[in-house]
């Protein structure tokens, strides 16, 4: 762990005592709540975007010089950036701003042949689900999508992002972080044994280029990097006074604000947490279904969307720079409204939080990748990722009930490896 996420995790853990003593002050009015938790958004997809510009310069130094290091600090830089997107998707499933924009940072799982090289004897050579499994955008200039030609002599910005979606299919994600992902890490073929993906530094070295298309190659990595940037400083625009999300919420009655909160907390906690990132994986005993495939980096984006959810419900947010955003929060108006309800809801995020660090130490200390954890027969690791589902469960439950209390109303997103998990194991 680096000494900036040791600082990070160490600010949290006295946010929560912080956050918990303040549920004995007075009440704020939902309108206050509400924009503070604007002022939380402005701050998570600001920090977002500064770390991408961080990583746009380490991509920059990788494609200028290409060596281990450039390569392994451009790695590094997309893990250090991953926290500070994956807090913010609190914000999604009740901001219609969020929700339409998302797709094109972090949309996953994806199809990695449409963009580049494979191993096809592990891949396969086609699917009948997509014609565009292995595309190769990077190896082909040109590209016919039904009767539409997609030119990629040049590739751009503005020409990739015609890839995205390809023939309608979601599986063909061009741009966004885990296209970045796959160009720094290539495939992981470990399977569930230990190791993330290797591409070699030399992929990107037109002087000793390793799979051809290495200038090709480098100019994809930068065009979808600058990509990223550019989406990311949309949606900190998005948030700040007078952008398109933060005017759609403050339209809203403020009691309808809440219920968006809740929505998104719920919605992520249950259906797309606890269900399509983990149970589903867990159920299949398969590592193509772990959120950052290529990377291994899957414990650290799980937990900070538990530690992103705690910090806009309670309205303390640890900024990147280790200053400290704090006010009304829906916690505060909650403890008042319904103090009981409250309460159960304070007990299960931090349960939930504690079983994602658990996941997290299991990783980080080099023991197993969430990969392995979720192998068949790892009946110790299957026990964890359980863990940390039943306490995501256990808090979209806490959350139902604190929306009945305060008479709010939401609708949370369903999964099939939850709710019919039967179907899932006859696919």
């Amino acid at each position: 762990m680096t000494e900036t996420w040791a600082k990070w995790i160490a600010a949290t853990a006295l946010g929560l005592s912080v956050a918990t003593a303040a549920v004995n002050a007075a009440a704020p009015a939902p309108e206050a709540v509400m924009t503070h938790y604007s002022d939380i958004a402005e701050a998570m997809f600001g920090d977002a975007h500064a770390a991408a510009l961080d990583l746009q310069k380490a991509v920059d130094a990788l494609i200028a010089k290409p060596s281990p290091e450039t390569l392994a600090a451009a790695r590094k830089a997309w893990i250090d950036a991953r926290p500070w997107y994956q807090q913010s998707e609190g914000f999604r499933f009740g901001n219609s701003v969020v929700d339409a924009w998302e797709g094109r940072v972090n949309s996953w799982p994806l199809d990695e042949g449409l963009i580049d090289y494979v191993a096809t004897e592990s891949y396969g050579e086609e699917s009948d689900e997509n014609p565009f499994y292995v595309a190769n955008a990077i190896g082909n200039p040109k590209l016919k999508i039904g009767n539409d030609e997609i030119d990629l002599t040049s590739i751009t910005s503005e020409s990739i992002k015609a890839l995205q979606e390809a023939g309608g299919n979601e599986a063909n994600v061009a741009i966004g972080y885990h296209a970045i992902e796959f160009l720094l890490w290539g495939q992981d073929l470990n399977g569930t044994k230990a190791g993330a993906g290797n591409r070699p530094y030399t992929d990107y070295d037109t002087a000793n280029c390793t799979n051809g298309n290495c200038e090709r190659r480098a100019a994809y990595l930068k065009a979808v990097t600058g990509l990223l940037v550019a989406d990311l400083a949309e949606m900190a625009n998005d948030w700040k006074a007078g952008g398109a999300a933060r005017t759609e919420l403050s339209a809203k009655p403020a009691r309808d604000g809440l219920g968006v909160i809740l929505t998104g907390l719920g919605s992520l906690s249950y259906g797309e947490l606890a269900g399509e990132r983990m149970r589903l994986g867990l159920i299949l005993h398969d590592p193509e279904e772990e959120q950052d495939c290529f990377s291994d980096n899957t414990h650290n984006s799980h937990y900070f969307d538990q530690a992103g959810m705690w910090a806009i419900y309670t309205g303390t947010y640890t900024r990147r720079d280790g200053s400290t955003l704090d006010g009304p929060g829906l916690q505060d108006l909650a403890s008042e409204e319904a103090p009981a309800e409250a309460k159960v809801l304070d007990t299960r995020m931090q349960d939930t939080l504690a079983k994602m660090q658990t996941m997290k130490d299991r990783a980080d200390s080099g023991k197993e990748a969430y990969d392995q954890m979720i192998a068949a027969g790892n009946t110790e690791g299957n026990a964890v990722v359980q863990a940390a589902i039943d306490g995501l469960i256990a808090q979209t439950h806490a959350i139902e009930a604190l929306v009945t209390a305060m008479k709010l109303s939401i609708k949370v997103e369903g999964s099939d490896s939850l709710d019919n998990p039967s179907a899932v194991n006859a696919q």
